[in-house]
């Protein structure tokens, strides 16, 4: 049985959709803090719950005693608002980590997939980034998750903890079947936005900076589908159960795109005008962030099959049908 820690999340539901898909068996633990009940199929058993409370993992370890995998999505995931309450980032990202993995240990529960992120990295130094490059994050989220990082390698190699850390760049699109999508409260993820304008439901996006060294001046950011990383977790719970070892990977699609690409093709999608408003660059935005995900692909069979124009058709449908509009 796999448990998925934060799966009535984005990424989470997506691949516990995914996980049934195959046959597995899940169970999901999640507190809907940022969740959604809706978002988890009525047949998958569903534990509400927190992490900052041990007491709830006793009872769920307890419980389900056929656990044998971890997947782990419940972190808290805002660069901006870590800058602006690091405290809340170092308890639930790292503490309540902690706590998480302590009582798996207590139950001889071993494998963990673990939801990293390329802010591990910082500024690029080269392109496109690969898991050689240095790790200098420079906000408190990208340092909570490279701490976090750490202590797996510490655990590990003190308690025979197995873990496969998977480095993501920026996830984006929905189901195809439309059933689960991108829902966040407060939204800041920049196709969804994007979106909003098209259906009607904001007047104009921002464009952050217009003289970037990039061809048309905006940022170029490396997009992945969140069903290609709901794949990529599941062949990491396979190669732990199979093979053991410790792996960290990045996970994306290896070609960038520019925030004016991204507008130009939502209005391609969409049929819809979307006005932009160019402000300020953001202070610490670097101009280009493209991973390289090569060695997920040797590792693991892994490739991304979508690019940006299916993204943001799976992302419009779903955006669609939860949030109406005027389209």
């Amino acid at each position: 049985m796999i448990l998925v820690v934060g799966g009535a999340g984005y990424i989470g539901s997506h691949t516990v959709k995914y996980l049934m898909k195959q046959g597995k068996e899940i169970v999901v633990f999640d507190n809907l803090s940022t969740g959604h009940r809706e978002f988890v199929p009525n047949k998958v058993p569903f534990f509400k719950g927190d992490l900052d409370n041990k007491k709830d993992l006793h009872t769920l370890f307890s419980e389900y005693q056929s656990i044998n995998s971890v997947i782990h999505f419940a972190a808290s995931a805002y660069v901006g608002e870590s800058v602006e309450k690091p405290a809340k980032y170092y308890h639930n990202n790292v503490v309540n980590t902690l706590q998480l993995l302590d009582v798996m240990l207590e139950y001889n529960v071993k494998n963990i997939v673990f939801s990293s992120t390329c802010a591990t990295y910082g500024n690029p130094q080269v392109l496109p980034i690969t898991e050689k490059h240095p790790q200098n994050p420079i906000n408190p989220y990208g340092r909570t998750k490279l701490m976090m990082e750490q202590v797996m390698e510490d655990y590990s190699r003190a308690y025979g903890l197995k873990y496969v850390a998977l480095r993501y760049f920026n996830a984006a699109g929905a189901d195809v079947d439309c059933e689960i999508g991108e829902w966040h409260e407060p939204e800041s993820h920049l196709i969804p936005l994007v979106l909003d304008v098209a259906i009607g439901n904001r007047s104009s996006i921002s464009v952050f900076g217009r003289d970037f060294d990039t061809p048309d001046g905006t940022c170029i950011r490396d997009y992945i589908h969140v069903t290609d990383l709901a794949d990529a977790h599941s062949r990491a719970v396979d190669y732990l159960e199979q093979h053991g070892g410790n792996l960290k990977l990045n996970l994306g699609n290896g070609l960038g795109y520019s925030v004016l690409e991204i507008i130009q093709t939502a209005e391609e999608i969409t049929g819809q005008q979307i006005k932009t408003v160019m402000v300020d660059k953001r202070t610490g935005d670097p101009a280009k962030l493209i991973g390289s995900a090569i060695k997920a692909e040797q590792v693991l069979g892994w490739q991304p099959q979508y690019k940006l124009e299916k993204i943001i058709k799976t992302a419009w449908d779903w955006h669609v049908k939860k949030f109406g509009g005027t389209v």
